[in-house]
This record gives structure tokens, sequence and C-alpha cells, in this order.
């Protein structure tokens, strides 16, 4: 069985050499100049490929939009040695209660198709803790599909096979439980990892109207609340800015790095991450798509520094933070894309 490009032709192009012009472009625009100094300090040495990346996290709008901060992602791949890719997306269609795999055998692309690991698909299968999806929901999901045509420009001429997992609303603990059953495969040198999340949907079309009136840590006589036309934003603080600092809030409880503070190892672990990620979320109620596949990953993390100590312990950094408009008014809305990598 072979899933079609459904969503090519509008999301993002359908004609083969177009869509790889414009992928070309995009990852030949991440270059050191470009950096945001707020998430790459002046000091730092960011030179894609990342030699031990492991995994990314890239959003899965349509092109024209989240494109270029994709690749950001996209760019940090080291591709070597590697023969499979998972690809977890959030459920955006149907109510899911835990994590699916595909039917399909082929999905195609504008590139070129990318064969699907039915073998490592039926071992996952035989677990007994996934679903599988209906064609009409393998079809009408864009989560995963917006990845593919990345996937098969980074590994050109690269023989690979994909595990595509559509991720449902669960909760920590069941994000943590199929963590568990993917860090195994995580671990290997042979595969790679792509999460798919867009950040922030802020607008009154997506209810989330989220607001700090000033930048953050917010003073003590300040509240966070949601803007209405009887309580406009403060004009001291754009709307644009309080959505980057909600974001980046979020991002930096995700971001795993190493810290030398009175010479000790202060590094949070990912287990650590996860719990404050999942506060977090539950404060904020931020309108991240693919929290639950970052649950999903956080929780594979967790359980490989729990199992293997510091032969797996992870690095994540971000690497590019965009909005697709700078929001300044109530009636207007924006959605946030962030790209980051994982090494061990």
């Amino acid at each position: 069985m072979c899933r079609k490009a459904t969503h090519a032709g509008s999301w993002y192009d359908d004609d083969g050499p177009t869509l790889d012009a414009e992928l070309q472009a995009n990852l030949e625009a991440v270059t050191p100049d470009a950096n945001q100094p707020s998430l790459i300090s002046e000091g730092e040495v960011f030179v894609p490929p990342v030699r031990g990346c492991k995994a990314i996290i890239a959003p899965h709008a349509g092109y024209l939009w989240s494109g270029p901060a994709a690749a950001w992602a996209y760019k940090c791949i080291d591709t070597t040695g590697i023969k499979r890719v998972f690809i977890l997306g959030p459920s955006h269609h149907v109510y899911l209660d835990g994590c699916a795999l595909s039917r399909h055998n082929v999905y195609q692309t504008p590139l070129g198709d990318l064969p699907l690991d039915r073998e490592t698909i039926d071992e996952l299968a035989k677990t007994g803790q996934f679903e599988t999806m209906s064609s009409t929901t393998d079809d009408d999901e864009h989560s995963i599909e917006m990845h593919l045509p990345y996937v098969r420009k980074v590994f050109q001429g690269i023989d690979i096979k994909i595990v595509p997992i559509l991720v449902g609303g669960i909760n920590k603990a069941v994000e943590a439980k199929f963590g568990s059953i993917l860090a195994p495969y995580l671990a290997r040198e042979d595969t790679f990892t792509v999460v798919s999340s867009d950040f922030c949907h802020w607008g009154y079309r997506f209810r989330y109207q989220y607001y700090y009136p000033a930048p953050l840590p917010l003073p003590s006589d300040a509240r966070p609340y949601s803007i209405s036309g009887s309580k406009p934003p403060s004009k001291d603080h754009p709307i644009w800015m309080s959505i980057t600092d909600l974001d980046r809030e979020g991002m930096n409880i995700l971001e795993l790095t190493s810290g030398e503070m009175g010479g000790g190892d202060h590094r949070k672990s990912a287990s650590k991450a996860h719990e404050e990620f999942e506060a977090y979320l539950l404060r904020t109620k931020n309108t991240i798509c693919g929290r639950h596949p970052i649950g999903v990953l956080m929780g594979a993390l967790g359980t490989l520094e729990d199992e293997h100590g510091e032969r797996y312990r992870a690095t994540l950094r971000w690497v590019r933070y965009e909005q697709s408009k700078p929001v300044t008014g109530p009636k207007e809305e924006s959605v946030s894309y962030a790209s980051a990598y994982v090494t061990f």
C-alpha cells in the first residue's frame, strides 16, 4: 500500500524540481552569520551538521511559513550510518488515546518515495501497545507528511526507511511509557528521530490569547491574563514579545546542556525536564501542538539516562525560533516555530 503526498500542491509545492530548489535554498540559508544571538551566543560555535545528532524537533506548518525554520533543524542532521528514521507527529484530526502505526509500505513525496520499515513497525505492533491508523487518518494528517520532503532531501541518495508514529493526546505517564518502548531504537547508531511540533498558536481562532504584561520574570504586582476587548495588552510589552517569552519559557525548560557550577555538573536530567514541561503546560496551557511527541522523546531520553547513565546523557539545544507574524493587536494571530537538535 502506498500513501500519496496528500498535502502536496497546497501546503508545499508538488513539482519535484521546484520543491527541491526551495528546500536547498532554505538549507543554504542556515549559516553561522544568521544565528539568533538569543539562542546561539557569539562565543558559541554552531557549524552544522552536528556530529552525533540523534534527533531533531522541527515545525510542520506550510513551507511558506515554517520551511525556513525547519531547515535549521534538518541542517543539524549527521546522516552518517543512518538507515532508519522515526517520525513522531501529533494527531490533529482524530482522538487517539495512545500511539498509532501506519499500515502503508511506502510514503510518496515529490522528491521520491520513502519506504516504511515494516520489520520495525511489526516489532512495535507486537508489543500490543500501538494502534494502527486507518488510511483516511494517515492521509488527512499533515504533522508527519510535512517532514517527508525534508527527510528525503537530507538523506538524498541514502538507503533509509521510515517509521511514522502518530501520537495522541496522552498524559505524561503514557508519554513515558511509549518513550521507554522507543528508547532502545533511539539508542541504535543507525536510527534517527524526527519530532514534529509547532509552538504557540495565538489568537481568537485558536481560543488562546494568553498574555504576559511585562518581560519575564514578571514583577510581583503583575499577573498573566487572557487579552480581551476590556483588557488590552500593555503598550510597553507588545503581544509578540509576550508570545516569545511564553515559548522561550517552555524551550528553556526542555533545553538540556552541561553546566559547571561550583565545581560540579548541574546538568538537568531529561526526566526532570519532562516533569517541568508538564507543569509549564498545565500552568500556561500553551498551544504547543506537538507537546505529546515531545513528551515521548523526553520519556525516551529519560529511560536511556536511567538505564545507562552518562553514556546516554542527552544534550538538547535550540537553534531557531520564529513567528508567522509579529502580533500587536488582539484581533491578530500567529503560530510559532522552533527547531532543536539532540545529541548524546
